[in-house]
């Protein structure tokens, strides 16, 4: 099964937590074994398993890739000016795959599922969720 769903970014550079929609996913899947893959449709945003309990982290984690990938100092600057919007999303990846264990997330309980926005604000980030069932 595979849906898509669309996220509304506010910032150019934040972490949205996408675990609710993520979990009616699976949840309408029916599969109570498997796996779910969340896909980031766009070259400038990520998909992070991340701490759910302090917003600091979320923080943090733009923060910290803020200063390893500075903007305006890359090639593709020349061209639109988000050449770090794209290192940023190579660097954190498109994608993250959770076990589904008796029909939810196999999360722990201090992680989410984040969208990571590197180059908005965006009316809409599509993110593709695929649910596989495991052969039994």
């Amino acid at each position: 099964m595979q849906q898509t769903f669309t996220i509304r970014t506010h910032e150019r550079e934040a972490l949205y937590d996408i675990t609710r929609e993520v979990r009616k996913v699976v949840a309408g899947s029916g599969v109570r074994t498997g796996a779910v893959a969340v896909y980031a449709q766009g070259a400038t945003a990520a998909i992070m398993i991340q701490e759910n309990w302090d917003d600091s982290v979320q923080r943090d984690v733009v923060r910290l890739l803020a200063q390893l990938v500075p903007p305006g100092v890359w090639e593709h600057d020349r061209q639109d000016g988000n050449g770090d919007a794209h290192l940023k999303a190579g660097i954190v990846g498109p994608s993250e795959t959770i076990p589904i264990i008796d029909g939810e997330l196999g999360l722990s309980r201090w992680q989410n599922v984040f969208l990571c926005e590197f180059d908005g604000p965006r009316a809409a980030r599509p993110v593709v969720v695929t649910v596989l069932s495991a052969a039994i």
